[in-house]
């Protein structure tokens, strides 16, 4: 029941070898402020390689006598991964964790000190660094051009293959657990209620990308038939200058962080949008999340499950602009170095597979 994605780009898609290791995958998590210096919280830079969040935070309070809760992290990060995160703890255990902390695979870089503890989201996003196997010099050359054309253009925002679990279906235990109308019991089963978000979320978007390649790959009247839409609606969703296209009662937000608005005039959102100055969202269903209204409702409802009340719901940017995209080749070694930013809660995988266009996941 997996879907193929539909890609942005329109590109010939291209050829290399990606795999996440530690020694091919390298992300730092940027901090939302500066922190204080001073208060009653410790705040540890952590390098990890070879570990979940989850285990971190295991190691953590084993090795201060803290409760899993008590410990504070901004993002989870992958186990194949060299990864640097902030973690929060109360200072008075930091006698115990200089004492007991000894494993090989945690290095603190830094230390310093927050009145408060840091809390999930408390991220600008991730700077990450990755090493790509195989790929000639003209795809790398390719490779570069298209990279930055996103960092001007931007990209869908879809979740990547790892919020679906080993088997890319946590989703439908997650439905299950949903429709269930229990409360969740811990992490895990909130960890698979949000997949089933994650996944309505990009069938929502996926069929967006593909509306808005109808509209930029045929002429009005080939489109308003494709579409089964008015050509006076075409006419105007071809008028807005970027891909993407926007429609009446489209939860709009300030970009990268604000308060949701709706559109209301498609035009003038359409060219705040061209401009990075507002993202369209998409909906995380739940209980007290705001949905579209007005035709951009008739959109989303089909991806919306409103026995899904377990969770709050939010929204989320459907589309983003990597940042700082630079790219190293190595004739020799045939190996592409790819550096990048991107906003909290995007995929690094997700930004390579519109570059690529095919999945990264491991069959």
């Amino acid at each position: 029941m997996n879907h193929i994605k539909n890609y942005a780009y329109t590109h010939t898609p291209l050829q290399f070898d990606f795999q996440q290791t530690i020694e091919r995958f390298f992300v730092e998590e940027l901090p939302l402020y500066t922190f204080t210096g001073t208060g009653n919280f410790l705040i540890l830079k952590v390098k990890k390689t070879d570990m979940s969040t989850w285990k971190l935070i295991t190691v953590l309070a084993k090795a201060t006598g803290l409760e899993e809760r008590d410990i504070g992290y901004a993002g989870l990060k992958d186990k194949n991964a060299t990864t640097i995160q902030y973690i929060s703890l109360p200072k008075r255990h930091e006698k115990e964790l200089n004492k007991n902390l000894t494993t090989e695979k945690i290095e603190i870089l830094e230390r310093t000190y927050n009145k408060a503890p840091i809390k999930i989201g408390h991220l600008k996003g991730n700077r990450f660094s990755i090493i790509l196997h195989d790929i000639d010099s003209k795809d790398a050359k390719f490779f570069n051009t298209t990279a930055k054309k996103m960092q001007k253009d931007g990209i869908p925002n879809y979740y990547g293959y790892q919020r679906f679990g080993e088997d890319s279906r946590s989703y439908l235990q997650g439905k299950e657990i949903a429709h269930s109308g229990k409360r969740l019991k811990g992490s895990k089963e909130k960890l698979l209620v949000s997949a089933y978000q994650s996944h309505l979320y990009n069938r929502w978007l996926g069929s967006r990308v593909k509306l808005s390649t109808v509209i930029a790959e045929n002429n009005i009247v080939e489109a308003a038939k494709k579409l089964q839409y008015p050509e006076e609606l075409v006419k105007v969703l071809a008028k807005q200058p970027q891909f993407f296209k926007l429609f009446l009662g489209d939860v709009i937000m300030p970009y990268p962080y604000g308060k949701l608005n709706y559109v209301k005039d498609m035009y003038q959102s359409a060219q705040t949008f061209e401009q990075k100055k507002i993202s369209p969202t998409g909906l995380l269903c739940g209980a007290t999340v705001e949905r579209a209204k007005s035709d951009a409702y008739y959109l989303e409802e089909p991806f919306d499950d409103t026995e899904l009340s377990a969770l709050k719901g939010d929204r989320r940017f459907a589309w983003i602009w990597p940042k700082k995209v630079e790219t190293a080749y190595d004739e020799n070694t045939k190996k592409l170095t790819v550096e990048f930013y991107l906003p909290k809660g995007s995929y690094a995988t997700t930004f390579l597979e519109e570059i690529g266009k095919f999945s990264l996941k491991e069959k």
